[in-house]
């Protein structure tokens, strides 16, 4: 069932099945026993709530007394308990602020940018969360994120290096990480020294004879991934593009349930602007009266259950369209930004997550944490 080949002295295993998987690492490293794959991940990935207290959220909370100090009650313990039991959201010259139990919380970190969505889920802006308390939860945890990429055709030789180089040192740096990194040619994956709390694996997939079918596969292979051996392994999981290079500290600030990435060129926008669907027989149609936000498909993530329905989602409408004939006009992220309207995420990030420098400066831009590459179409997706 595994053949075993030396590479540049990595060891590569390959497993025969649906997919060819592989993974690398160093010699001196321990393996993974392969019994364990299979085990369910009985640990914090599988318990309850992902979510910290909301004093993470903005350093600078302030309490507003209320009427009756015997009203008042602790925040929160969670994300949603937040949005389970606050009576509503109101304006204070301050920022935004929540009433639970009497107690009113005043979230005012940054007053330059929107801070919270109208459902009450977070968007993360650099200044707004207090990473020591972030870390202390998440380390006692013990958690395990993934990372998935896919480097198909001249991708992988353009792209993948920078992006696995710059993923080492900023992603989730001081946790468990696992990179799965999806490919049509194994040998072509780059040798990176990795971490000593960083995994990476790849798994080899037959290449699409069209770029826009690479892309929209991209969430039934994902889905496959999940249910055949991520989720036994990661409490949080990330899909992202790999033509994107990290900037910086890309940490557990991100970390939830269900998370959405504002697209870059269209967080300013009116929702009329927005490159939804707009075909109605398409089933990633979204009329133009509806829609929060729209969100970039380079980025996106939460728990593996959630990312799993996401992806089998989208897939589903990508698949109904196939059989009417029918493709949405951003193809997979056409599809993802009705699994958002539908599914809202319970945290946001800003586009300091994922910027594309063509835009110019922009003074809300703090801490750019991940960047999109040059892009060069004509070279990489003719195929």
């Amino acid at each position: 069932m595994f053949n075993k080949i030396v590479r540049d002295g990595t060891l590569v295993w390959i497993y025969k099945k649906s997919l060819k998987i592989a993974e690398l690492k160093n010699e001196t490293d321990p393996w993974l026993a392969v019994t364990d794959w299979f085990n369910h991940r009985n640990v914090y990935g599988t318990q309850g709530p992902k979510e910290v207290s909301p004093q993470w959220f903005n350093p600078r909370v302030n309490r507003v007394a209320c009427a009756s100090e015997s009203r008042k009650t602790k925040p929160p313990t969670d994300d949603v308990d937040m949005q389970k039991k606050k009576k509503g959201t109101k304006s204070h010259k301050n920022g935004p602020v929540f009433q639970q139990a009497g107690t009113l919380i005043v979230l005012s970190a940054r007053v330059d940018v929107d801070t919270v969505t109208p459902w009450s889920a977070p968007i993360i802006w650099d200044g707004t969360f207090e990473r020591s308390i972030l870390e202390d939860h998440y380390k006692r945890k013990n958690i395990t994120v993934g990372l998935t990429v896919f480097a198909i055709g001249k991708y992988l030789d353009k792209y993948l290096k920078n992006f696995l180089t710059s993923a080492n040192s900023y992603f989730m740096p001081g946790h468990n990480v696992i990179f799965y990194i999806v490919v049509d040619n194994i040998l072509g994956v780059p040798s990176i020294k990795l971490g000593p709390l960083q995994r990476l694996k790849v798994f080899q997939v037959e290449k699409e004879s069209r770029w826009q079918d690479i892309s929209m596969m991209r969430m039934k292979t994902i889905g496959d991934l999940i249910e055949s051996q991520i989720h036994h392994e990661v409490d949080f999981l990330f899909c992202m593009d790999v033509d994107q290079v990290f900037e910086s500290y890309y940490g557990v600030e991100t970390l939830a349930e269900s998370v959405a990435q504002l697209h870059a060129w269209f967080y300013k926008a009116n929702r009329k602007s927005f490159s939804y669907e707009r075909n109605p027989e398409s089933a990633a149609y979204i009329p133009y009266e509806e829609g929060d936000f729209y969100y970039h498909a380079a980025v996106f993530g939460g728990t593996p259950q959630r990312i799993y329905n996401l992806t089998r989602e989208c897939y589903e409408g990508i698949r109904y369209d196939k059989e009417h004939n029918l493709e949405a006009i951003w193809h997979d992220e056409s599809h993802l930004n009705k699994y958002y309207l539908r599914n809202r995420p319970s945290k946001v990030l800003s586009p300091e997550y994922c910027w594309d420098y063509k835009i110019g400066w922009s003074y809300e831009m703090r801490n750019i944490k991940l960047s999109w590459m040059p892009k060069a179409y004509e070279e990489v997706r003719n195929n």
